[in-house]
């Protein structure tokens, strides 16, 4: 039984590793002609996050969505098409709900092991391992 790989969640962060995990997701997209999206979260602090109007650190959702024109263009260079989204929460909690949304047709989540959270974990990044019990798709881990 072939397993279809079409459309490719990758969590970005700006990090090495989350670049890494872009691009082998643009590897494997290329393989199985899929597509990424591309999920970025600004952290937000606890309730923060639940507040109406958000906590908005405008100068870092410019550095978010540079971040997400960069992997734009990065795709679009190997023919890869790249949707890009921004918001706000926790990064671990949110992207495992993303992928576990039917409605978003994710196939599989490529994450980099370590990002720029500063718990420190022993071979995981705290986000890669909440994600990697918490999802229901398929997870590959790049470190």
């Amino acid at each position: 039984m072939a397993i279809k790989t079409k459309k490719i969640l990758v969590p970005l962060d700006g990090s090495k590793n989350s670049i890494r995990g872009l691009d082998m997701a643009i590897h494997i997209a290329r393989q199985s002609h899929g597509t990424i999206v591309a999920l970025s979260i600004k952290s937000v602090p606890g309730i923060y996050a639940i507040h109406p109007l958000g906590f908005l650190d405008f100068n870092s959702m410019t550095e978010v969505k540079k971040t997400l024109d960069d992997a734009k263009i990065r795709s679009a260079k190997k023919g890869i098409q790249l949707t890009g989204k921004a918001i706000t929460g926790d990064p671990g909690y949110d992207i495992a709900k993303f992928a576990n949304n039917k409605k978003n047709g994710i196939d599989l989540v490529v994450i980099g092991a370590r990002g720029r959270g500063s718990a420190k974990e022993l071979f995981l990044g705290s986000v890669s391992n909440y994600v990697l019990h918490k999802s229901k798709k398929p997870i590959l881990i790049v470190k």
